[in-house]
């Protein structure tokens, strides 16, 4: 039986019960197994951008970007959407369900042109989903245990981005190295994910929205400046966070084989699943702006051995550290953000940060691109660094 919205406090998630409990479990087997189809293909997108369809790194900067930008313009509009319908699962089902009947169409692409609106329309599910579906983490729990909840999911989904390039490294060789079967052996867990989001998610409403309230940002800035602080950090951060098949690119203009690609994905997710949760657990108990400096500040390491490096053996020895600034940062900033902001508009604000997260993602692939194609493939590199470096003192200082 559901929550009633009258059982629900305006500052507080609702009480805790067994159900509830089941639920942030429901929700990491779901991001489990929508993360496994996504790896799958994935890590072997690069390889087979290149070597079948005759792409470029330009392209890869154009397709992510573009990618993440829609994504990112999904997450303000189904943030706001939960909030006013006070619906959560329906949106984040719908987002599972689109993005995984879009992946499997890689195997039938012919062109980049395809590929870039199937990872539109992926990616767009994606964003339309993850506003909703944290929102709904947040009022699972409460406050003292969101760390742990977000800490949870992040460890799920990650660990699905280990059985994703696992399950693609055995099957190619199985499949005489055909990259399209290994995009249609992916249908199989994301038909899997739609199914448990549909039937083993249970919804939770927060308490109606006053109607004279004001923006859910102006509402977050007169409680707590912070929010603001924490966004304009994450705005520059991302605008140095450019796509991650760069790094799979850079490894390659390093010397690993393409073949290995999913290694060095099996190789960064064992790191990000073993730590996530515990990282979760530990900013229930230490102020979680701690651990999000801490991160970026691994992050700039990372992408400044990437950029300096000049042999393959470096790249299997960032990779693990990559893992470690994703596990100190997505599930810690959720969770901080949720301690910021009131159920009826957490949502609502978990969209527009994800809407800010997105919206620079293109500038950043894109100028990445640029600057590998005209410069070097190193200097995208540097100014990522310089970037997180920047965004780590905004919050370590502001």
């Amino acid at each position: 039986m559901l929550l009633s919205a009258s059982t629900l406090q305006p500052d507080e998630p609702p009480p805790v019960s067994p159900a509830l409990s089941r639920n942030v479990r429901a929700l990491g087997w779901v991001a489990f197994l929508n993360d496994t189809a996504t790896e799958m293909s994935y890590w072997l997108l690069p390889q087979f951008l290149v070597a079948v369809l005759g792409a470029g790194p330009m392209v890869f900067g154009l397709i992510e970007g573009a990618a993440e930008t829609v994504a990112s313009f999904g997450r303000l509009i189904s943030g706001f959407l939960a909030d006013r319908l006070r619906r959560r699962k329906p949106l984040a089902a719908m987002g599972y369900t689109i993005a995984n009947l879009a992946k499997p169409l890689l195997a039938l692409a012919q062109s980049w042109r395809q590929v870039f609106w199937i990872r539109f329309a992926d990616r767009a599910a994606k964003g339309f989903r993850a506003a909703p579906r944290d929102a709904l983490i947040a009022d699972s729990v409460p406050a003292g245990e969101r760390g742990a909840a977000f800490g949870f999911r992040q460890a799920m989904d990650s660990a699905g981005a280990i059985a994703g390039p696992l399950s693609a490294v055995l099957l190619l060789p199985l499949f005489l190295g055909d990259v399209r079967k290994v995009f249609w052996a992916a249908t199989v867990p994301g038909l899997a994910s739609i199914l448990l989001a549909w039937f083993a998610v249970r919804e939770i409403r927060p308490a109606a929205l006053p109607r004279s309230a004001g923006g859910a940002i102006q509402r977050s800035r007169g409680k707590d400046r912070r929010l603001l602080w924490i966004l304009v950090a994450v705005a520059v951060f991302s605008l140095g966070n450019s796509s991650d098949l760069f790094l799979i690119l850079r490894a390659h203009n390093l010397g690993v084989p393409p073949q290995l690609a999913p290694m060095l994905g099996l190789v960064f997710n064992t790191v990000y699943t073993l730590l996530s949760w515990p990282a979760g657990k530990l900013s229930d108990r230490i102020p979680r702006r701690i651990l999000v400096v801490l991160g970026y500040l691994v992050y700039a390491g990372v992408y400044f051995g990437f950029a300096h490096s000049s042999s393959s053996r470096a790249v299997w020895l960032l990779m693990p550290l990559y893992g470690l600034y994703y596990a100190l940062t997505e599930g810690v900033l959720r969770a901080w953000i949720a301690d910021l902001v009131p159920s009826q508009s957490r949502a609502s604000v978990f969209g527009v940060f994800n809407w800010v997260v997105g919206v620079v993602a293109f500038p950043a692939s894109l100028v990445a691109g640029w600057l590998w194609q005209h410069y070097s493939p190193a200097t995208p590199f540097y100014m990522s660094a310089g970037l997180s470096f920047l965004a780590a003192l905004l919050l370590a200082f502001a």
